[in-house]
Formats: C-alpha cells, structure tokens, sequence
C-alpha cells in the first residue's frame, strides 16, 4: 500500500565533541524547522548544497535517527524507528558478497513469516521488475555497478514498502548507466505507485525524475523552495533533456541552489575544492 509522508517543523541537532585542546562540546545544527507534505505515490526530489542536511532527512524519514524538535509522520503516525513499510537504498550497494544475487534479496523477507518457496517466488519477482530475470545465480562481483545497484532497489522492493528512501543511488555510476537506471527507476515507480523521496546532488537528475524537486537552503537545511515539474509523458520524447520546458526548470532548480552554494561558502560552511567539487566544511 502506497503512503503518504508528513514533516512537522522539524529541527535536528547534533552534539560535537571538541578536538584537541579545542573549547567544549558545541551543537551543531543540521536542520531548522523543517514542514513538508509528499502525498502517497510522488516523486519527490531533494537537493541542497552538501552540509545542507539531505541525508539527516532521508535518516529522520527511515527512523534511524530522531528529530530534536518537531515529527515525522507516516500515513498520520509518527516513526520512531525503522520499519517495513519503508525501504531505503543508499549509494553503496551494501550486498552480501558470499550470497547470491536471489539470496541477497530473500534476505530480508525471513522476518516476515514467508515460507522458502513464498521467499523465492517474490525475490524472483522483482528481480524481473528491475531487469535481472536470469541473473538469480549471480554472485555480487559478478555483475556490474549498475546490475549492483538494481539488486539493491529489488531488495528494498521485496518487502513491498509504502515509500522508498534514495540517498543518491546512481552517484557512483558513469552517465550512461545513471541515465539508464534513471529510466529504469521511473518505469518501476510507475509500476508499483511507491511514494518515493530521492537525494541527488545532481540538478538534472532531480528535473528529470521528480514531479516535485524541494530544495533545501544551506546549513542549517530549511525548505527553501518546491519546484513544481510538469513534463507529461516523460516516454513521449526520446531526448527530454533538451525539451524547452525541460531546460527552464532546470534552470530554476539551478538558480535557487546556487544562490545556497554561495551563501555556503561565505559561512565557511562548504568549501570548492581546485576540481570544481564541493565539500563541507
């Protein structure tokens, strides 16, 4: 069953011990009144200038940590902890290398009371869901990044979550494959109606897969502003990327993150290193 997500004014610090013959502890805070509503079955993209709090939210959502003030709801209920009804896929792929690739995605489904045979039939059900029927004998080191990483999404699929957490998924990929899966994750979206919140660092990625991209403001992470994206069919072209309505929105996104990079840099909070990348402070 699909889900909704709700934040309530929620703030999240965290304490910092001192260095070396540094002063004593201080609090730093990561995320400041943040209020936001993803209806079941969205899209919705984040981005924000690195230290900007993306993967504090993304944690705060699968209830591996807690907010310091305010909630996080789920279908009206407040997470306290992880559960089931929330899958998360991160950048690293997290496989077990001597499983595999059908026992990595059974793993998890033992806790839910499933027999062998139940176990397999639905491991084997979404591998086809994301293109590895046939890839079940498969060990982690056996196919690509890629194949790694559409291993991860079965996995977290499996259980058959209302929402499905990404913590930039596809970074570590060359373009080709990210483009790939890119299409990929929005065909099975569209097939399984999962609400789905994805971190990207990327502005375009975050354009071409939201229909809504939330922009976060420098440290401390506050909503700066929601883009709404309106692209219609994104299977009506072969080369969305270079449609008008598609070069505008991703000019917005760029506008707004920019002006964060900006204000993140002369805080001290991020710092460009000689390549041109970011880095936190």
């Amino acid at each position: 069953m699909t889900s909704g997500i709700e934040l309530r004014g929620v703030t999240k610090d965290f304490v910092v011990r001192p260095g070396r013959g540094g002063p004593g502890t201080s609090v730093l805070r990561a995320l400041e009144d943040v209020s936001l509503c993803v209806p079941p079955g969205e899209f919705l993209t984040l981005v924000g200038p690195s230290g900007s709090g993306k993967t504090t939210l993304l944690d705060l959502l699968g209830g591996l940590s807690r907010p310091t003030a305010g909630s996080v709801l789920v279908d009206g209920r407040e997470v306290t902890g992880p559960g089931l009804d929330r899958g998360i896929v991160f950048q690293q792929y997290a496989l077990f290398p001597w499983r595999t690739t059908l026992a990595n995605v059974t793993f998890g489904l033992e806790q839910l009371g499933l027999t062998r045979r139940e176990r397999t039939e639905r491991a084997r059900e979404h591998l086809a869901l994301v293109g590895l029927d046939g890839f079940e004998d498969r060990y982690p080191h056996e196919l690509s990044g890629g194949m790694k990483q559409r291993v991860a999404i079965a996995r977290s699929l499996a259980y058959r979550p209302g929402i499905l957490l990404m913590d930039e998924p596809f970074a570590a990929l060359d373009a080709q494959t990210r483009d790939q899966l890119q299409d990929e994750l929005l065909r099975i979206w569209r097939a399984t109606g999962t609400t789905v919140v994805f971190i990207t660092h990327r502005i375009e990625e975050a354009v071409y897969l939201g229909q809504r991209v939330a922009v976060l403001s420098s440290r401390p992470g506050r909503l700066k502003a929601l883009v709404d994206i309106d692209l219609g069919d994104r299977r009506s072209t072969n080369d969305l990327r270079s449609d008008p309505a598609f070069v505008r929105y991703r000019h917005d996104v760029w506008t707004l993150l920019h002006d964060e990079v900006r204000r993140a840099q002369e805080a001290g909070h991020l710092k460009v290193q000689p390549d041109g990348t970011e880095r936190a402070a």
